[in-house]
């Protein structure tokens, strides 16, 4: 079994890791291990962020560390939220206010079929050798007019997902999972040879 030390704080994509990665990966949190490691994400890139975060937690724990970056990208808006989505509406992971400001920025686009919009993720895995392997992955989708699901989390019940004709609010994990940007990526990097 291969040990990776998550380096991150949010729980969800914790659970997404595991999931995706499945019994032949030990996915720690920092918590598991004690670590408390704050990383400042201003790289301008989802992959200079994952790296940043990985590279941190792979220092400070001596394991290998597997570190996402992910977003939501529209058309409409120019590529926004971006690297920003997670501080969009200005405080870093809050959600609803993201999502109001989403929602508010997109009133003027009325025609669904100009919503479009993707989720991206950059995964990287940096080990303690300071060498790294990176993959990346995107779902496509719309933006819908109003909130739907109460599943997931971050924009999720704002995304209607093109590959499941729902939004990721309304899919179950399993669903979401299977087309999601997180697990093309993460699918993405276990293409390369993860080292134990």
């Amino acid at each position: 079994m291969i040990t990776l030390v998550a380096a991150t704080n949010n729980p969800h994509k914790i659970i997404e890791f595991r999931e995706i990665l499945g019994k032949n990966f030990d996915v720690k949190s920092l918590k598991d291990l004690g670590l408390k490691v704050e990383v400042e994400e201003d790289a301008d890139s989802f992959y200079g962020n994952a790296y940043k975060k990985a590279k941190a937690v792979s220092d400070a724990s001596g394991f290998a560390a597997l570190a996402d970056d992910s977003g939501l990208i529209v058309d409409a808006l120019g590529g926004a939220p971006g690297v920003y989505s997670a501080r969009y509406a200005g405080t870093d992971g809050d959600d609803e206010a993201n999502r109001k400001k989403l929602l508010k920025e997109m009133a003027g686009v009325t025609d669904f079929g100009k919503r479009t919009a993707r989720f991206h993720s950059s995964v990287v895995i940096v080990y303690p050798d300071g060498t790294s392997i990176a993959g990346a992955g995107d779902t496509e989708g719309k933006i819908l007019f109003e909130e739907k699901g109460a599943g997931g989390f971050g924009y999720d019940c704002l995304f209607y997902s093109d590959d499941l004709g729902k939004s990721f609010g309304e899919a179950t994990p399993e669903e979401k999972n299977s087309v999601s940007h997180r697990s093309r990526a993460l699918y993405d990097i276990l293409a390369s040879e993860i080292k134990g």
